[in-house]
């Protein structure tokens, strides 16, 4: 990967539906290259997908939560809990960590009456789960939108 490469990722990180054209100007190429090189990245999995970013209040889940998760510290426990994470729709990232926590989730939901509804009927019900604590997001400081790709 080389800096037009890496110039790219950043133009498109700041903007996926920038017209191919114009992503070729901005990067100092013709368009034909342009978009080779864009086609190789995404075959290469170095651009991933294109997403829509939504604003959580107005699709009616404005209350996000970070809940962190101690499982059982056996293979099963730890598979059966992954598993059951990615049936779970209000959770939108889920990490597992070394140490303690187990896990980290970052779970979006209408309001607390929700949140309190989805923690009592499935997180605390899921196998292996031995605790469960949670932290009220107040505000976003940053958005998760710009990874850097500088060397």
């Amino acid at each position: 990967m080389d800096e037009i490469d890496r110039r790219i990722l950043r133009e498109l990180q700041q903007d996926g539906r920038l017209p191919n054209q114009e992503l070729a100007q901005r990067v100092g190429l013709t368009a034909s290259p342009c978009l080779r090189r864009v086609r190789q990245l995404e075959q290469d999995g170095v651009i991933q997908g294109y997403r829509a970013v939504i604003d959580p209040e107005s699709v009616g889940r404005g209350f996000e939560v970070l809940v962190s998760i101690e499982v059982s510290r056996d293979r099963e426990a730890v598979e059966a809990v992954e598993a059951a994470l990615q049936e779970i729709p209000d959770v939108i990232e889920a990490y597992r960590l070394f140490g303690s926590p187990g896990c980290l989730l970052r779970i979006a939901v209408a309001d607390i009456t929700a949140y309190e509804q989805l923690w009592i009927e499935r997180l605390t019900a899921l196998p292996g789960v031995t605790e469960v604590n949670s932290q009220i997001i107040m505000k976003r400081i940053k958005e998760p939108r710009v990874l850097p790709v500088d060397r």
